[in-house]
């Protein structure tokens, strides 16, 4: 009886190491079988982002990416409504300067698939180089090849002058990139770069009544303004969202302020008004708040409402001189 009992119990474990064996058999096999579903699955969900790229690229005949949004705007103005030219912007119309803009999955699909890629150039697109490097057939249009830019800034479109030299440098490489529509481009720009120009002789005459004041400016931006209404930049500082301002910070503007004589302050009211409010109660200055034109609607005219804002708020320079001088 015991052997007979020891018996049945090695034939009872044997068949629980096959039925385990089996078992384990089994779920490798099924897992084996739905890896290669996933990497199936997978694959397909590729192809098919793939495909839906290649048909969103391929829906037009000329397919032209923009970096941000006064780039948009401009080329907007130029393409107009021509046929077979698919526009896009690569960035929201709220994202402002691109000086930190990190390139998501999205924007590198729509990098492989542009035509031509407009970027403002002089280092606001700080991604470029990699780009090149990543999309080495891209044909990137540099906006500010041929602008003379202030050191190393280069928010250029802030001059209207320089910005018709943008608007102008666009239109010939896209034109040389894309013949079938280079007429109706070249077309288009010059309607465009006439407003420009309208626009142009009204800063004049307001530049003509500022009398070279001497003022600050709160963003970098602002060093063309300055420059195109024959202001003195006695100083300032860039701000933006992520800089901190120092009890110290302000005593220096106010050195600057009383030093110099500079009785206006260039400034973003989105990021300068803290600041402007802090200076304005140690001292009598005059505080205009200026549109940088980076964020906006998609409008093809935003670029020209901002400007002509600008020149609107411009004039309080001679305004309120004129005003004390009576």
């Amino acid at each position: 009886m015991a052997g007979y009992g020891r018996a049945d119990r090695m034939d009872g474990t044997g068949a629980e190491r096959k039925g385990m064996k089996q078992k384990y058999t089994f779920v490798a096999g099924m897992l084996f079988v739905l890896m290669a579903a996933s990497m199936i699955l997978t694959n397909f969900y590729v192809t098919g982002e793939r495909s839906a790229a290649q048909a969103d690229a391929c829906e037009s005949d000329f397919y032209i990416l923009t970096s941000f949004y006064p780039m948009y705007i401009a080329a907007k103005n130029i393409v107009g409504d021509c046929d077979g030219v698919r526009l896009q912007n690569l960035s929201e119309p709220q994202t402002g300067c691109m000086h930190d803009y990190q390139l998501t999955t999205e924007d590198m699909r729509k990098l492989s698939f542009a035509d031509a890629f407009i970027v403002n150039g002089g280092g606001i697109e700080n991604f470029l180089a990699d780009t090149a490097k990543q999309y080495p057939k891209l044909e990137v249009i540099d906006a500010s090849a041929q602008v003379r830019l202030l050191d190393d800034n280069a928010h250029a479109w802030m001059s209207i002058a320089d910005h018709c030299i943008q608007v102008r440098t666009i239109t010939e490489q896209l034109a040389a990139l894309d013949a079938v529509h280079a007429d109706l481009y070249r077309k288009n720009s010059r309607q465009y770069i006439a407003k420009l120009e309208e626009l142009q002789s009204s800063q004049q005459t307001i530049a003509a009544r500022c009398k070279a004041a001497n003022i600050l400016i709160f963003h970098e931006a602002f060093a063309y303004i300055a420059r195109d209404y024959g202001l003195t930049v006695a100083g300032g500082m860039d701000l933006d969202e992520e800089r901190q301002i120092g009890a110290g910070e302000v005593a220096q503007l106010l050195e600057q302020i009383r030093e110099q004589k500079a009785g206006v302050i260039l400034a973003e009211e989105l990021y300068g008004r803290k600041m402007c409010e802090a200076v304005q109660r140690e001292a009598d200055v005059q505080v205009i708040y200026l549109d940088t034109c980076v964020r906006g609607d998609y409008d093809a005219d935003s670029y020209l409402h901002a400007m002509r804002g600008n020149l609107e708020q411009m004039k309080r320079i001679y305004e309120s001189t004129e005003q004390k001088s009576k």
